[in-house]
Order: C-alpha cells, then structure tokens, then sequence
C-alpha cells in the first residue's frame, strides 16, 4: 500500500454512513406523515359517522362531528349536511423537523341516495 490510498476508506465510509443516516431521517418523516394521514382518515370518518347518527336523530350533525373529531386529537376543517349526508374535511398536525405539517381527510356519511329499481 502506497502513502496516498491508506485515508480513502474512511471518507468513503463517512459519505455512506451520512447518506444513511438521511435516509433514515426522511424515512422517519415519511413514515410519521402516513401515520398522521391514517389518524386523520380515521377521525374524519367517525366525525362524518357521528354527524349522520345526529341527523337520524333529528340533532345538529356538524357539532356532534365537530366532539368527535376532537376525541380523535383531529380538527375538522369543514363540515356540511347534504341532505342526510354528512360530509367532513378533517385534519391531524404533525412537527416534522422543527416544521408544522398539517395533513387533510375527507369523508362523508349517511344513508345512500335511494334509486328506483331498473326495469
């Protein structure tokens, strides 16, 4: 071995252990946006779920979702009845980083629209 080749395994070794640990790092953050968008999903689809039974109850649909959403640690964006629909945009925070990342779930709850039978 020659005096100039002994030092170029540990800058190699350096390069691959920081590419690694980026991705391990954005592997993580990706990771905690699919799990933020699963709980955002899920909130979204009780709250929409809660606002329909409060219509089939004759209540307010978009307060009963709106109580709903928040037991899931979730906010909703929007809410509206249409019909006996009731449609949510719900939403779940996560840090990623030292940035806050919102990410959004639609859902929508109610009895189907009644068609009358073909033929």
């Amino acid at each position: 071995m020659t005096h100039g080749e002994g030092g170029f395994a540990v800058p190699v070794a350096l390069g691959l252990g920081g590419v690694l640990v980026a991705l391990g790092l954005a592997g993580t953050a990706g990771g905690q946006v699919l799990v933020a968008q699963r709980r955002a999903a899920a909130a979204a689809d009780l709250a929409a779920l809660a606002g329909a039974v409060a219509v089939q109850h004759g209540q307010d649909a978009c307060p009963a979702a709106v109580r709903m959403a928040r037991l899931d640690r979730a906010s909703l964006r929007s809410c509206r009845v249409v019909g006996e629909q009731v449609r949510v945009v719900g939403s779940v925070s996560v840090v990623l980083m030292g940035h806050r990342v919102v990410v959004q779930a639609r859902a929508h709850a109610g009895p189907r629209d009644r068609q009358e039978p073909a033929g």
